[in-house]
């Protein structure tokens, strides 16, 4: 009795261990799952933020040849890292406000292993050599030269990754120098994806060139385990877009896993994340973060502060575009 009352008091499930619930205010605006999300995954199944439809489609090529989720994320987001017209990610992203492109990724497999590069220069495919820092390497993470001299031993070539049509923008907005992000622009977008493939295994991967005109040496959350991207197989996914600084001090991709562990369904954890961003942030007005979940039943949602963010979705039924309910309503 004296032990149903302390763990009634402090908060403590019958186990011992702190239930951090929904706030009040949120409860009343989603229906509460009852259910935890372990058990069969349903795929394949690929998803990614925004409208990067060419990405899902190379990704689905992958799983419905029966190919594993790894194989599916990497490939779909090298077509975003090639793309030199998408000038948030790869070959052709808009420079720091030295005139460098610094390239950030990462990616997680089924297992939890993982790999990460940060402020890599001139490869164009940092998700790959983010992969290799997970397949070839005791490391998680490797940073600018390091990263870099990697990359060309493992056999990766050395590419100028600055376009014209990206120093153009640059040289003029060196005129100003004036520094700003805006909402749904490409400033700061990043290709996030998660995807489950036939045997119910779950991987996601995460690349980005960063903010435009960033301080030099400036890392965001995109190859950050558990801010830009996390997985864990028994439960799902989740990764993020926006202004990643704001991602970072909450762990978002990691706290949207463990609400889904809970029970929460990927918009209540989703929402759950926007919600601890807004609610520590009285500017958050002027920023945009965007998230995206998966379950390992294969339900996908997406939530963000702002209206404009979108993801992508390919499955069975076809390619998909998906708008994002928001915390700020147009």
């Amino acid at each position: 009795m004296q032990r149903r009352k302390f763990l009634k008091k402090t908060g403590l499930g019958a186990s011992g261990l702190l239930s951090i619930p929904l706030l009040s205010s949120w409860n009343n605006q989603l229906p509460q799952s009852q259910t935890t999300n372990t058990g069969t995954a349903k795929g394949p199944v690929v998803v990614c933020t925004w409208n990067f439809h060419n990405a899902t489609a190379k990704a689905w090529e992958v799983l419905e040849s029966g190919g594993e989720a790894i194989d599916a994320v990497e490939q779909g987001v090298r077509v975003e890292e090639a793309d030199v017209t998408n000038q948030t990610v790869g070959k052709g992203g808009r420079p720091d406000r030295d005139g460098h492109v610094t390239l950030d990724a990462c990616i997680m497999d089924k297992s939890g292993n993982c790999g990460s590069v940060v402020y890599l220069q001139n490869v164009t495919h940092a998700i790959s050599v983010a992969r290799k820092v997970m397949e070839e390497t005791p490391h998680v993470m490797l940073a600018g030269k390091g990263a870099e001299k990697f990359a060309y031993q493992q056999g990766f070539k050395k590419e100028n990754l600055l376009t014209e049509q990206s120093k153009k923008e640059w040289l003029q907005w060196k005129k100003e120098s004036k520094y700003e992000t805006i909402i749904n622009i490409e400033n700061h977008d990043t290709i996030g994806m998660l995807a489950i493939d036939k045997n119910g295994d779950i991987s996601g991967a995460c690349t980005t060139s960063g903010m435009a005109y960033k301080v030099a040496g400036r890392v965001g959350d995109s190859p950050i385990i558990g801010s830009g991207l996390y997985i864990d197989n028994e439960v799902g996914g989740a990764t993020a877009t926006g202004v990643g600084e704001e991602v970072m001090k909450t762990v978002g991709s990691f706290l949207i896993v463990e609400l889904m562990r809970q029970g929460k369904s990927p918009l209540e954890a989703c929402h759950e994340a926007v919600h601890r961003i807004v609610s520590k942030n009285k500017n958050h007005k002027e920023f945009q973060v965007g998230f995206l979940a998966i379950n390992k039943q294969g339900e996908t949602a997406s939530y963000c502060i702002h209206p404009g963010f979108s993801y992508s979705k390919y499955d069975e039924s076809g390619q998909s575009n998906n708008p994002s309910d928001s915390y700020v309503k147009s």
